[in-house]
């Protein structure tokens, strides 16, 4: 099902078919901000605001499962999925406080003077997408409390400081789709990501306004063609924060719950 052509009329923005619910038969279609409307009702009214709940749970018997409104249902990632991840990270400044020292090159990258971040965003998925065999990739989204989770009742992993994610095995169409809004603003990118061989780790801790990534040197070489990517390499023992860029006071520890 695809929600109908229009924008919203309360902020302007695009209906999306990919965030609705269904109640009693009747879809509700909602532009990136979550305002719906009825599909058989009037357009012009003023919607009303969707539950932050994006998802359904699918029969209970499959716990590591979730089902979307669309019908399709999306393995939920277990710490077994992450484990190659979580106690292999040193805190601290330099990449490896993100990524495990398992990669041939790493660098950061964040958006560059004059560029959305949406464009961006997208920049980042298409070369990562063409540099990499098609196969499912693993979405991560760093519950902080105030930000887009995507799917808020699905079980969680531990990584690093002890933060919870939600990780769910979907590609790089839900990477650019699901979410609306994360700690470097108002994008869509989760805030880890990695493709089912573990070929590449894409990692934004929760304080840093840049994000971290370690992979082969042919996969960084194009996102540093992109000048949209705006990827910068970094050693493993460097301070990872880009020129220009501030970390918190607290540094990368910063937000560590409790």
């Amino acid at each position: 099902m695809t929600s109908p052509a229009g924008n919203c009329s309360t902020c302007g923005q695009p209906r999306l078919p990919i965030i609705y619910t269904e109640r009693d038969d009747h879809p509700e279609h909602s532009c990136p901000q979550r305002h719906e409307w009825p599909a058989d009702g009037d357009p012009g009214a003023v919607p009303a605001l969707v539950s932050g709940d994006h998802d359904e749970r699918g029969p209970a018997t499959d716990v590591n499962s979730i089902r979307t409104s669309d019908g399709r249902s999306w393995r939920i990632g277990t710490a077994s999925d992450v484990g190659w991840i979580a106690g292999h990270t040193a805190p601290g400044l330099s990449v490896t406080a993100a990524i495990p020292p398992v990669f041939d090159a790493y660098a950061t990258f964040h958006p560059p003077g004059g560029v959305s971040l949406e464009a961006h965003e997208h920049a980042v998925v298409r070369e990562l997408a063409a540099a990499t065999p098609d196969q499912p990739w693993w979405l991560g989204y760093l519950d902080t409390g105030a930000h887009d989770i995507v799917f808020p009742q699905a079980a969680n992993v531990s990584l690093y400081q002890g933060w919870s994610y939600v990780l769910v095995e979907a590609g790089p169409e839900q990477a650019l789709t699901w979410r609306t809004g994360h700690l470097r603003g108002d994008g869509a990118l989760p805030d880890l990501f990695f493709p089912a061989d573990r070929s590449w780790l894409v990692s934004a801790l929760w304080d840093d306004t840049w994000t971290d990534i370690g992979g082969s040197m042919l996969v960084l070489a194009g996102l540093r063609r992109n000048p949209l990517v705006n990827a910068r390499l970094v050693q493993p023992d460097e301070d990872a924060c880009p020129p220009g860029r501030t970390r918190d006071q607290y540094g990368t520890a910063a937000g560590t719950p409790g």
